[in-house]
């Protein structure tokens, strides 16, 4: 018989994880926060730390994985990637994990093994559990792309569905995080072939559509996260992927409008829209930044017709943009800073912040946040002047984004998991 104190426990921890998933302060369910574009509502947020201050504590995390962590109430929740047999090696086969922490002490809820996979060598800065997962009303959605997707009850840990009938030929190992829609939870598979967009049943994990995505890029793989947005009370999910955006129906799959942008691939930055307008980097060799328009009458082929502007001059491979107000600031894999009029694509300026950089870019408490790959964070004055207002030095290696948890930051750097408090 259970005891009445731990009835008490269980009816707490599931209520801890079962809050709203509307936008709060304390939650952040998806890649990129409440609003999947980086911003934050929190307020009184650290300016400053270091390994031994400003620390709330530290939690370490096994295994390798550069998801970015997720909060719902009092749970935080991560994924990552162990070797199978205990003994860390790259080449080893990986035991693929979801987990769950106090978000008041970082300690261990639960842990456990979704799949295991005998994958291929994921690139330096990629790792075998690079998607983030998603919360949604007291669930928590877990993709390894081409290696499996489950659905957890997020208080215990209990599997409710899990597939790997989605499997792909990935280039580089898997990185796009799924999206939530009504009854979907929705992935780009940009694989080296057939690249396209999958919508699954959320209750049950069966599929539901296919969007084979089609361009002129030789190379067809991309690893971007989708955007949902609204369009004049319309919903259209903008999934950038080789050489092409597309603006899909999520309730179907249905193709609205495309962009071409020739044969940019591996495409990372997840979009972000604002002003009328969705922006987007177009991947490599050569990153261009693309400002296209977006209305009512965006239907079909729009590339002759919808381009705002562009910049071709320090435009990320791997970090995600922020808009605030009427700026948008992107920053360069190398750690270059550059702030643009969001209208025009006037360039305010273009300056050194960080060094080498793959995370995403955080707008909160009227700051913009950076962490580059060594685990320094920098701080930087939103306005058109560059400005820089503290550096924090981890020491640590990192490559996965920010989080916010009430007045407080999480950053996951290779071994760690770190809760900075002001």
């Amino acid at each position: 018989m259970i005891s009445k104190n731990a009835l008490l426990s269980a009816v707490a921890l599931a209520l801890a994880v079962t809050s709203s998933a509307a936008p709060t302060a304390q939650n952040w369910p998806e890649f990129r926060g409440s609003d999947a574009q980086g911003h934050s509502s929190s307020t009184n947020l650290p300016l400053t730390w270091s390994p031994t201050s400003h620390i709330a504590w530290i939690s370490p995390v096994s295994g390798i994985g550069w998801s970015s962590p997720v909060v719902a109430g009092t749970r935080i929740f991560l994924t990552s990637a162990l070797p199978v047999g205990g003994v860390e090696d790259p080449k080893a086969d990986r035991s693929l994990h979801a987990m769950s922490l106090d978000a008041t002490n970082g300690k261990p809820v639960w842990d456990v093994e979704l799949f295991t996979a005998t994958a291929p060598r994921a690139h330096r800065k990629n790792s075998h559990a690079s998607p983030t997962p998603i919360f949604e009303d007291g669930r928590l959605y877990v993709h390894f792309g081409h290696l499996g997707t489950a659905c957890l009850d997020a208080a215990t840990g209990k599997t409710l569905w899990s597939t790997q009938e989605f499997a792909y030929s990935p280039v580089h190992g898997n990185g796009s995080s799924p999206v939530l829609f009504e009854d979907l939870l929705i992935f780009n598979a940009d694989a080296e072939t057939e690249p396209k967009v999958i919508a699954l049943d959320k209750t049950t994990g069966k599929m539901r559509w296919t969007f084979a995505r089609q361009s002129e890029a030789k190379k067809k793989f991309s690893f971007c996260t989708p955007l949902l947005i609204d369009v004049a009370g319309q919903k259209q999910l903008i999934t950038p992927g080789s050489g092409v955006v597309n603006a899909l129906d999520p309730k179907t799959g249905t193709e609205i409008w495309h962009f071409n942008y020739d044969q940019g691939y591996s495409v990372v930055p997840r979009p972000i829209y604002a002003h009328g307008m969705i922006y987007l980097s177009s991947g490599y060799d050569k990153p261009v930044l693309y400002a296209i328009k977006v209305d009512e009458a965006s239907k079909g082929d729009v590339t002759a017709t919808h381009l705002a502007w562009t910049i071709d001059k320090a435009a990320p491979h791997n970090p995600s943009m922020a808009v605030i107000g009427d700026e948008l600031y992107f920053v360069a894999d190398n750690g270059i800073l550059t702030c643009a009029d969001a209208k025009t694509g006037a360039i305010h300026y273009s300056e050194r912040c960080t060094g080498p950089i793959s995370a995403s870019l955080l707008a909160a408490d009227d700051k913009l946040y950076l962490q580059d790959e060594k685990g320094l964070g920098v701080v930087v004055n939103p306005g058109k002047t560059f400005s820089i207002l503290a550096k924090n030095d981890l020491g640590e290696r990192s490559l996965a984004s920010y989080a916010v948890i009430g007045s407080d930051l999480l950053i996951r750097t290779e071994g760690n998991l770190y809760r900075i408090k002001k």
